[in-house]
């Protein structure tokens, strides 16, 4: 049996978002457990579509499994499906449009709870690198004191008397029949008669979590991860909403990104521009020297290939462009003003535009000024 998602589906790698849907609803429908009752076989592999359809069909999963294989979603926090009602609910508009509503599974409506959000903050460094990092959320999860059945220790849910424990009644809506979830318990099949005074009734409470998240190399400031599944319950039971985490990147002292590209400014002497030399450069891991080659006119830019940040859709780095500038002191003492307009005088019309020079004697002629008041 095939394990990389794209042979599971039967596409290729640059398959378009339709393309895999297209594909998934086909196989769908091969492996449909109400067309194949029974058949654990064919269970197994309508959830093994579902989840490669999970990862392919989602922008962010589908990057971090192309990047890192399956692994990759897991460990970024998304987990896959481990039933086929999971499938089902995740999956409804899908089923409904390919099955209509007399499938079992397709019929069943489950509600999903409420998404959280929360704020992380990355130095420079753990963005561009990937790690590790402890988020501390609160979430609703069934009631400790109920066991999450919204009633009182003791007593037991009543079946609802509207659609009689199905969660779904039926409309006549012309010549056909309309299944919609049930007004009166909403979905649940049964109404709370003597609720549980430490939830409510709502069967959930909030508690204080602690999850351990795995951020990919090369996130960038202000972009948000979906952890799929970390968020609340919905009363009544149902699939849990998801957990957005929202990235802040730090500044770095040197360095300044876009996408996968670094950026830094670095000031060189007037003399090493013009004979060439070497000069430290700010990296990620520290610094290294480069080579200055003799005549470097200001603004030139050199560019250090690969030591970039990691590029987040693809494998491979960014590169590093170092801008160089003249450095030009504000100040001199009288030994070196007076090399300077040696140096001056030796370049004539070859180094210096007469306009520069004119500059220079009267910036001379302003310091002797000075000096003297």
């Amino acid at each position: 049996m095939a394990t990389d998602y794209y042979e599971l589906l039967g596409v290729g790698r640059e398959a378009t978002a339709d393309e895999v849907k297209k594909a998934y609803r086909k196989q769908a429908l091969k492996y449909h457990p109400d067309r194949n009752p029974g058949d654990k076989e064919a269970e197994e592999r309508f959830k093994e579509m579902s989840n490669a359809f999970e990862v392919l069909a989602d922008p962010e999963k589908r990057q971090l499994y192309d990047r890192f294989g399956p692994e990759g979603p897991r460990r970024a926090g998304f987990g896959g499906f481990n039933s086929v009602d999971d499938v089902f609910a995740s999956f409804r508009d899908i089923f409904g449009d390919m099955f209509g509503m007399g499938f079992g599974g397709a019929g069943q409506q489950r509600a999903r709870g409420a998404d959280r959000e929360v704020d992380l903050e990355l130095t420079f460094i753990e963005a561009i690198e990937g790690c590790r990092h402890e988020l501390k959320v609160q979430r609703r999860e069934p009631c400790s004191t109920c066991g999450g059945r919204g009633a009182a220790p003791g007593t037991r849910p009543a079946i609802c008397p509207t659609c009689r424990g199905k969660g779904q009644v039926m409309h006549a809506q012309g010549f056909f029949m309309i299944s919609t979830g049930c007004p009166t318990c909403r979905g649940a099949g049964s109404v709370i008669r003597d609720p549980c005074t430490a939830c409510g009734g709502e069967g959930l409470q909030q508690v204080d979590d602690t999850l351990q998240v795995s951020i990919p190399a090369g996130v960038e400031d202000g972009q948000t991860l979906r952890l799929s599944g970390k968020g609340d319950l919905p009363p009544g039971g149902g699939l849990p909403g998801n957990l957005y985490v929202h990235m802040h990147v730090a500044a770095h002292e040197h360095l300044e990104r876009d996408g996968a590209n670094l950026y830094v400014e670095v000031p060189i002497a007037f003399p090493l521009a013009v004979l060439g030399g070497r000069v430290k450069v700010p990296v990620l891991e520290g610094e290294i020297e480069i080579d200055v080659k003799p005549g470097t006119q200001p603004g030139e830019v050199v560019v250090l290939h690969g030591l970039g940040a990691p590029h987040l859709h693809r494998s491979g780095r960014g590169d590093q462009l170092v801008r160089l500038t003249i450095g030009v002191p504000a100040k001199v003492d009288e030994r070196t003003e007076q090399l300077l307009r040696e140096l001056a005088e030796q370049l004539g019309g070859e180094g210096l535009a007469p306009r520069h020079v004119g500059l220079l004697d009267r910036l001379h002629t302003r310091a002797k000024r000075k000096r003297r008041s």
